[in-house]
């Protein structure tokens, strides 16, 4: 064994003439087994599966791909992967992608620039893919004038439509009416609204369906309380909507804030739910709470990769037409809603 350092053993790569001499086969043959093709007798399979494995031989892809135009690996370009809600999307991804038979080539885009749909097709078409799904989850600055790469079917994760790609996403604006629907059934006529920041898709289209549904019942619209998404910037707002004396419920977009603004009433003496009645949305605290008490909103995350994958391979079909496909939420009651007092 070489010393660290020193010279490093010969790392040149098996090819399936060694494997075809070490098995008795031709180079056909080997071929055929590699490529999974039937016509090959059990025994021969076996004998060539065991050079193989002895000789440590890979396949070359890359010449398989030439032959075919196919690299069997779906591009996904996202910002800030450790967000909750990238995290279970890009597990439907990969799911979806692994029992298809895809691998996942994966870019994540720096967040310190805009968005550019032209500048992620660019990076990623330097990469062996098939497919492409970018994750927007802030509106990119050439959404309306981006056309996808010829022959590279792309799908868009966003809710903005998008006349020359697929689009698919959660259901934001459907989350929001599923949330003062709720709060109307109690009684609740004074709702204010803590959003994420403005440049969030998820959360222009929330307070555009808090908006929307106090405006058809001719309700009070307050000036939306704007949060940076973390449990922090709750709490400060929460300091001012228990000064509100007029509030008699909080819609805040998503479940971190939410806490933030329980946390603040409390300490200012508003009982949740009692006086005041409060709904998130993610529905991802259980795994950092014990004895969940908000009632929030969950997405089909997994569902929204799977969806994805789906379409991207689809696309290059012929005849395929982009379409706008959006999950549903799901409300979870729990106890942080009361009647209006």
């Amino acid at each position: 064994m070489p010393r660290l350092g020193g010279t490093l053993p010969d790392a040149r790569p098996v090819s399936m003439a060694e494997v075809a001499r070490a098995a008795g086969v031709s180079q056909q043959t080997v071929s055929r087994v590699v490529n999974g093709h039937p016509n090959v007798s059990e025994r021969t399979r076996e004998r060539v599966l065991a050079a193989i494995r002895d000789l440590g031989f890979r396949p070359n892809f890359a010449g398989k791909s030439l032959r075919s135009g196919r690299y069997n690996s779906i591009g996904l370009c996202l910002y800030n992967v450790d967000q909750f809600g990238n995290l279970a999307t890009v597990k439907g991804i990969l799911s979806a992608a692994g029992e298809m038979g895809y691998a996942v080539t994966t870019l994540e885009m720096d967040d310190r620039v805009p968005l550019s749909l032209a500048e992620a097709t660019r990076r990623m078409m330097a990469l062996p893919i098939d497919a492409l799904v970018i994750s927007m989850s802030i509106r990119a600055s050439d959404f309306e004038e981006f056309q996808p790469q010829p022959g590279l079917s792309t799908v868009l994760l966003s809710m903005y439509e998008h006349p020359l790609c697929t689009t698919v996403d959660s259901d934001q604006y459907e989350c929001s009416r599923l949330v003062m629907d709720h709060l109307f059934s109690h009684g609740h006529r004074e709702i204010r609204f803590v959003s994420g920041p403005s440049y969030s898709v998820d959360s222009v289209f929330r307070e555009r369906g808090w908006r929307d549904e106090l405006t058809a019942r001719n309700l009070y619209v307050s000036e939306p309380l704007r949060g940076d998404w973390t449990a922090s910037s709750g709490y400060e707002l929460g300091r001012r909507i228990a000064r509100d004396e007029r509030a008699t419920a909080v819609y805040v977009a998503n479940d971190q804030m939410a806490v933030g603004v329980w946390a603040a009433l409390v300490e200012a003496g508003r009982r949740v739910p009692e006086d005041v009645s409060i709904v998130g949305v993610d529905d991802s605290l259980e795994r950092s709470i014990p004895n969940v008490r908000l009632t929030t909103v969950s997405f089909d995350l997994f569902a929204r990769g799977r969806v994805a994958v789906e379409h991207a391979l689809l696309g290059s079909a012929p005849g395929y037409r982009p379409t706008s496909i959006r999950i549903a939420p799901t409300l979870v009651v729990r106890d942080s809603v009361a009647d209006a007092r």
